[in-house]
């Protein structure tokens, strides 16, 4: 097993990885731009996961291995979803369901939506929780009954998405303020509700900004 060090993005993580001559791993997009594709050549699978991964990097690693973009939050124990990335795609989409669990992309009435046309993505399947420790009106919020198998229920992501032609999934973003950070879930709106609550603020927006060459 890597140590601490050694698994974070960066020369540790490469050097690990090319002294174990790891074959298939699978990291946030934000881990694999830190490191040089040139120093593994023992790799051959690559998985992708926790953001959006962009075409850039599809191109950069991908030729000469299989490369995969997989979707799916926690509550559905990581993954619902997967697509095999080619060099030259435009925008990586989410892909198809795996295994055991269906997605739907449903408008708000909860109707599954037209083909090209954007809407929610639930989940259902074998993989979704049964909601949150001690948070009974957020489980109701987000766990909702399902329309297409009673008695079952799916999770509601949060996330727009919308059918290409061929079937697969585009990712398009949020319904909500929640940004995703190096893979980590940042919900604005409570940032911006402690801030209002300092005695020397009047108002307060928090915004997601991308600084080039970080």
């Amino acid at each position: 097993l890597g140590s601490e060090e050694e698994l974070l993005p960066g020369p540790a993580l490469a050097r690990m990885l090319a002294d174990q001559a790891i074959e298939v791993v699978t990291l946030a997009p934000a881990a694999l731009t830190a490191l040089s594709d040139m120093s593994l050549p023992a790799l051959r699978v690559i998985t992708v996961a926790g953001d959006v991964c962009p075409a850039e990097l599809v191109n950069r690693w991908a030729p000469g291995r299989r490369f995969f973009n997989l979707y799916g939050p926690t509550e559905t124990t990581i993954w619902a979803s997967q697509y095999r990335c080619v060099v030259g795609e435009m925008s990586p989409p989410i892909g198809w369901p795996i295994a055991n669990f269906r997605i739907y992309l449903l408008d708000a009435q909860r109707l599954l939506v037209p083909l090209g046309m954007p809407g929610e993505l639930y989940i259902g399947g074998i993989g979704v929780a049964r909601g949150y420790l001690d948070r009974a009106e957020l489980t109701k919020e987000r766990f909702v009954p399902d329309p297409f198998k009673p008695g079952q229920f799916l999770y509601r992501t949060g996330d727009l998405g919308r059918y290409r032609s061929d079937g697969a999934i585009e990712f398009l973003g949020r319904v909500d303020q929640q940004v995703k950070l190096r893979g980590f879930r940042i919900e604005l709106g409570e940032i911006e509700n402690a801030l209002r609550r300092h005695a020397t603020v009047l108002d307060a927006v928090v915004v997601l900004r991308q600084v080039a060459g970080e």
